[in-house]
């Protein structure tokens, strides 16, 4: 009865979003705490700090980084790392953000379909696929650092990749509720969705950036391309 009740009711037109209309606040990735301007000596630490720890999970996985192996591989003190850092996951999460603030850079002026200059359709495309091959290779990196849930969408690198989806789907879907479907659109890239489908389901990659193409269609209604 009362499924039947809502359904025959009027669907009220779409909240306004809270969201931003543009992509300028994607510039502003980083994790809460970064120094907005660190000295140069400070810099070069923080940057061979993050190039150890990238050769750690290179060499043994996202298990076999510690602050201390991280401070050994970079010839620094452990309390360096610390307060650098705050802790493990600090750590994990600046290899992460370094990551993202490259993607960004891609969907915001790299080369289309990616970047500006393609269609939106194209360009929501070309990021669904980017994002899913970048999950991948980074797969274990992303489940060891991916903040507790009440955290996830609102660290700064979610709402970047967020808002650029949904201002995509903007110029796509104007009359959709945006906000909500950029939502549901991120969660087919979840790398805990993405390790499950690829490592215990045994599903090779092409097939899910085929899933995203039809996905995409369907939520927009539009034809996928060509095979």
């Amino acid at each position: 009865m009362l499924y039947a009740v809502f359904m025959s009711a009027s669907v009220p037109p779409f909240p306004a979003s809270q969201e931003p209309t543009g992509e300028a606040e994607l510039l502003q990735l980083g994790s809460v705490g970064d120094e907005p301007c660190l000295r140069a000596d400070a810099a070069r630490n923080r940057a061979a700090l993050l190039e150890a720890a990238s050769r750690l999970i290179a060499e043994h996985g996202a298990a076999g980084v510690t602050m201390e192996a991280v401070a050994a591989a970079a010839n620094v003190g452990k309390g360096t790392v610390f307060r650098r850092f705050g802790d493990r996951t600090g750590l994990l999460m600046a290899l992460l953000d370094h990551s993202a603030r490259k993607l960004q850079a891609d969907f915001l002026g790299g080369p289309p379909p990616l970047g500006p200059g393609a269609p939106p359709l194209e360009r929501l495309r070309a990021f669904g696929v980017a994002l899913l091959y970048r999950s991948a290779e980074q797969l274990d990196l992303q489940l060891a650092a991916q903040p507790e849930p009440a955290r996830r969408y609102a660290h700064p690198s979610t709402r970047a990749l967020t808002t650029h989806v949904m201002v995509l789907l903007r110029q796509i879907v104007p009359d959709a509720d945006c906000e909500l479907l950029a939502q549901a659109l991120l969660g087919y890239l979840d790398p805990a969705l993405i390790h499950h489908l690829t490592s215990q389901r045994g599903i090779p990659l092409e097939r899910l950036e085929r899933g995203w193409v039809d996905l995409v269609a369907r939520v927009t209604s539009t034809e996928p391309p060509p095979c």
